[in-house]
């Protein structure tokens, strides 16, 4: 049953996979535009408010330091002062600036503990600015904390469920500065394919030129086709975009098995094909008994009680079917009912799939994860 299970699981996602490539994508799914990018932001800040929860002050120095230097700020001197609250936690706060942002627009953050604190539960980030690569600030951050999970102490046991110590800050951050990027000014613009493939990128170079004007699109390589702004016939590089993002096409895939051996998740493409082949697989079964035997001396002498250990150790080898043959496969059912005549489970699954990789008669990309 297990093995019908995850046969009749991998055929579903298979079937997701083949209806995915049977339909037509727009090329704003497909592909990246040339300088149209986030930037990540980063920033080191403190949360405060905190239920007993935060930060051992005596083992996380930098947040007293940072506690103190925000009390000055404010006009608190606390200089030689010995406090040592539990309730704040010093935190790194990450961010995505989208591209186009302009200053007062809002973003989310990200809160991630970095001492020892226990949970950010119900906690206020304290205003915090975030820089780029560049060291300028670019946004500041400052809101109450929607943590990703909870926990709860008692004498004797911790239950804890998710992750308390990271949160979230919902348009917690006001962008305050621009980045300077003349787009309109752009005369080409390069479209890079997230999936870099000869096939699609011819395709979507035919698709743009169809739909705009023959010369508009050229295919630079199998990941890059450049767009030509003078010849589409539009005011501006945003025109331009707007009137090829939503032209679609039919993307190529490549034939690719993807694995993970730790859930014995199996994936297929729709072009996945396999030779014909013969599979034997035998089930080992090592079985040890431990039946230690206690040993005593005879009565009115003098001895030692002894534990004599004992193991019983067995190995047996379940007689398969024999070489079973898996027919070549022409689509991606008959690969899945080829396997599955098999009768073993997914895990068995993945190292039978690596033998017939090994043998030539797999015919994809094998990726274990």
């Amino acid at each position: 049953m297990t093995a019908l299970r995850s046969g009749l699981i991998a055929l579903a996602l298979a079937g997701i996979a083949m209806s995915a490539s049977a339909q037509t994508i727009r090329i704003k799914d497909l592909v990246e535009f040339d300088g149209v990018r986030g930037n990540d932001l980063v920033g080191y800040g403190l949360v405060v408010g905190l239920n007993g929860t935060g930060d051992g002050l005596r083992n996380a120095p930098f947040t007293e330091e940072i506690m103190s230097n925000i009390l000055e700020r404010l006009g608190v001197n606390v200089t030689g002062e010995q406090f040592r609250p539990r309730n704040v936690a010093a935190v790194i706060v990450t961010a995505a600036l989208p591209p186009f942002s302009r200053s007062g627009a809002r973003i989310d953050v990200t809160v991630s503990a970095i001492g020892d604190a226990n949970s950010l539960l119900g906690g206020t980030l304290v205003m915090t600015p975030l820089t780029a690569a560049d060291g300028e600030i670019y946004a500041v951050a400052q809101g109450t904390i929607i943590a990703g999970g909870v926990s709860a102490t008692g004498d004797a046991a911790t239950v804890v469920e998710g992750v308390p110590t990271s949160g979230v800050v919902p348009a917690g951050a006001r962008v305050e500065r621009e980045v300077d990027f003349d787009f309109s000014s752009m005369t080409q613009i390069r479209l890079a394919l997230r999936d870099p493939d000869f096939t699609t990128a011819s395709r979507v170079e035919g698709a743009i030129n169809r739909e705009i004007g023959s010369g508009v699109a050229r295919m630079l390589d199998a990941g890059t086709v450049l767009l030509d702004i003078s010849r589409t016939g539009t005011s501006s590089p945003a025109h331009a975009l707007s009137a090829i993002e939503n032209v679609t096409i039919t993307p190529e895939q490549r034939a690719r098995v993807v694995v993970d051996q730790a859930s014995g998740t199996i994936v297929m493409g729709s072009n996945v094909r396999i030779s014909e082949v013969a599979v034997s697989q035998n089930n080992l079964t090592l079985r040890i008994e431990e039946a230690p035997l206690v040993v005593q001396p005879n009565p009115f002498t003098e001895g030692q009680t002894v534990v004599v250990p004992r193991t019983g150790v067995a190995l047996q080898e379940d007689a398969g079917p024999g070489l079973a043959l898996v027919q070549g496969g022409t689509t991606l059912s008959d690969v899945i009912a080829g396997l599955n005549a098999l009768g073993v489970s997914a895990r068995d699954m993945i190292d039978i799939l690596k033998s017939i990789k090994a043998a030539g008669a797999l015919h994809a990309e094998f990726v274990v994860r």
